[in-house]
């Protein structure tokens, strides 16, 4: 089976047929949140049964455990230091890795209740986090700690720093999961992982505060699994998880191709010393692939 499948002519451009599918590490119960810090030359992925981080060194190709245990880590993302920001299933936070190599809390609290779960994360360039907040990590004791939800609700919130103020921006979502802005920030993406209504990702408008969303729509539907998490390149493109593998988007909804992965697919970011290199999290392993594209500019192109 070919590592790719193209069902519009543009996903020839997006990547490079003699570039083959490697698989760098196995051996995780469900790996989730890949980020790439150029400074370490690593990327950085939770295995969240296990309740660990893992790391992948690309100078050499080495796997080792970065922090175990760690709250049940799920998503990350970087802020404009390069320090890794987290999501923590068993903490019920989003928390920062300090300068100083210690976890510090970011946001815990919503209207003085608990979290449920904190799933993926991403910085905005104004410095505000916004994160998907669906009840995985206290549904059960598998993935974080069995809990009833305080807030009653899953939703995606923006935290300003500097305020310290937490609001709630997407609550139409039954399981707000993986999130992603376009390049010019304009767009929020986030994908429903819900078992009720068919997989989908939505793309809200973000008002001209910047601060809320203030129009939504479905980009698009799966007929594969769920879409979990994704990223998208300088040109627009979606590239997301699926239940069949990587697919690649254009901005308006049209699927452009498909990359063949013989694990269900969780995660991905683009990283690698030109930021071509897409490292995706299946399952229990780690893949990479080099791509013809690049994460979106600015404080994006860390991830």
């Amino acid at each position: 089976m070919s590592d790719y499948d193209t069902f519009d002519g543009r996903f020839g451009s997006l990547v490079i047929g003699s570039a083959a599918v490697e698989r760098l590490w196995t051996g995780g119960r469900w790996t989730e949140g890949p980020v790439y810090v150029p400074a370490a030359k690593a990327v950085v992925w939770s295995d969240i049964p296990e309740d660990r981080i893992m790391r992948y060194d690309e100078t050499n190709g080495a796997v080792s455990v970065f922090e175990y245990p760690c709250g049940y880590h799920n998503g990350h993302t970087l802020d404009a230091c390069g320090r890794i920001v987290a999501c923590e299933h068993g903490g019920r936070r989003v928390s920062r890795l300090g300068f100083d190599g210690r976890w510090e809390t970011v946001v815990d609290r919503f209207d003085g209740k608990r979290l449920n779960s904190p799933n993926d994360v991403v910085v905005k360039s104004d410095g505000s986090i916004w994160f998907s907040d669906p009840s995985y990590g206290i549904d059960s004791d598998y993935e974080g700690h069995a809990a009833k939800s305080e807030i009653g609700a899953c939703n995606v919130y923006r935290h300003d720093p500097r305020s310290g103020e937490t609001t709630a921006v997407v609550t139409s979502l039954d399981r707000p999961n993986g999130l992603a802005f376009s390049p010019d920030e304009r767009t929020l993406f986030v994908s429903n992982t819900s078992s009720s209504n068919p997989p989908a990702i939505h793309a809200f408008r973000v008002a001209e505060s910047g601060c809320s969303v203030d129009a939504e729509r479905m980009l698009v539907t799966s007929d594969a699994g769920v879409f979990d998490g994704f990223r998208l390149d300088q040109a627009g493109n979606l590239w997301t998880s699926c239940g069949d593998g990587v697919r690649a988007y254009a901005a308006d909804g049209t699927l452009l191709g498909r990359i063949n992965i013989p694990e269900t697919v969780s995660n991905l970011c683009f990283g690698g010393r030109k930021r071509n290199r897409l490292y995706i999290t299946a399952t229990s392993s780690l893949y990479a692939v080099y791509v013809n594209a690049r994460p979106a500019v600015g404080l994006h192109s860390l991830r």
